[in-house]
């Protein structure tokens, strides 16, 4: 079976029911999420009534409540990489499993004041931010809080939660994770302030997020590197014998915003403007910035995030940067290795590759790179906002 297709068929029959938080105070994603073995078992008999091309294709097969089957004929549709279907909701399109939970999301999630809600398009640097921002948020906030150098030493090594998980999956994403065949997940055990992910754009997201004071931080990604790390992470999975997909055709998808969560355009520009618009509400990062100054970006987002460094300063900002540098990250063992995490089916190594700005220039012909380049100017023109 098509490894892709196994990641789908993983997330439509499992779920995030089982939700626990991080020793510290915050929230942190579940880590375990077992395939249901009914699920595995109903999917193994419509290929054998219907065969196995039917199935990996059948948008019905891959929903979980059966009211949103009617809605598809409604949307326009359009096949990914030759692979699987994607469907385009509210302008931006997205497979029919992710569609139904969003739909979930947006209609049952129910933010709370003080939750910080991290948002970005696919490929932009998300994992990062959630091993930054995670780490920002344990970190204490008054020196008097300190007790013995023994003790401190003991809890600090029970805070570090990257060591323990694996780092794209330390904050659960909604619609990715909790809202997966489960319109209804469970928060009542969460302790505050809850961390969050979302791919979702701003016109879709739940209303509460949008109205409550909660915060909410985006992470954009200059849109020719955007598309490398796309197109590599996904052949990581779905290359067949054949090899990886053919990277014009995969430029060509990305350039008329045929993609999970695409446009990406139309994603940047929403949460760019939303953050002029409430500043206090909404940051807007770069990953290129977090590249060149990460100590300053990092000070800057714990402002943001009410969790400034004190008497710690400058150590407590380069122990965070230290602690999340992506050089330690891909070579923690929980990240390492080409076995399928259990949580998403992908392979560990997937969600750490260069993490380096510019390699599209190891992609991308000269065609390539001033078609992306007219287009963004032309889709940023007048908003304020460029993307390096």
């Amino acid at each position: 079976m098509d490894p892709f297709i196994y990641l789908f068929i993983y997330f439509a029959y499992s779920g995030s029911r089982s939700l626990h938080g991080s020793p510290s105070f915050i929230y942190f994603a579940s880590s375990e999420c077992q395939l249901n073995c009914r699920g595995w078992s109903e999917y193994t008999q419509l290929q054998e009534s219907f065969g196995e091309e039917t199935a990996m294709d059948s948008p019905k097969f891959l929903l979980r409540d059966p009211s949103l089957e009617p809605l598809l004929d409604e949307f326009p549709r359009e096949k990914f990489w030759e692979i699987f279907y994607l469907y385009q909701w509210e302008g931006f399109w997205n497979t029919s499993l992710y569609l139904r939970s969003s739909m979930d999301c947006q209609k049952h999630f129910e933010a709370m004041d003080d939750d910080v809600i991290l948002a970005s398009g696919m490929k932009t640097g998300s994992t990062w931010m959630k091993a930054l921002s995670g780490s920002i948020l344990q970190q204490k906030r008054h020196s008097d809080e300190k007790d013995d150098e023994n003790e401190n030493e003991d809890e600090a090594e029970d805070m570090d939660f990257l060591a323990k998980t694996h780092t794209a999956h330390s904050v659960t994403t909604l619609e990715g994770q909790a809202y997966i065949g489960n319109p209804h997940p469970d928060f009542s055990t969460i302790p505050s302030p809850r961390l969050f992910h979302t791919h979702i754009s701003y016109n879709l997201l739940p209303p509460s997020i949008r109205d409550s004071k909660c915060k909410i931080v985006y992470i954009a990604r200059n849109p020719k590197d955007t598309l490398v790390s796309l197109w590599h992470f996904i052949n990581s999975y779905t290359s067949t014998e054949k090899g990886p997909y053919p990277f014009d055709k995969a430029f060509e998808s990305f350039y008329n915003g045929v993609h999970p969560w695409g446009p990406f355009w139309d994603h940047v520009l929403q949460y760019w403007k939303a953050s002029l618009e409430r500043p206090h509400k909404i940051m807007f990062l770069k990953y290129e910035d977090l590249k060149r100054d990460p100590r300053g970006q990092v000070k800057k987002l714990a402002e943001f995030l009410g969790r400034p460094f004190g008497e710690e300063g400058e150590d407590a900002v380069d122990k965070v940067v230290s602690r999340c540098s992506l050089e330690r990250l891909k070579n923690l063992d929980v990240n390492k290795g080409n076995a399928r995490s259990v949580l998403t089916g992908i392979p560990k190594d997937s969600f750490f590759r260069l993490g380096v700005v510019g390699d599209w220039k190891n992609h991308f012909t000269d065609d390539m790179a001033d078609r992306l380049d007219q287009l963004t100017r032309i889709k940023l023109e007048g908003s304020g906002l460029h993307l390096d």
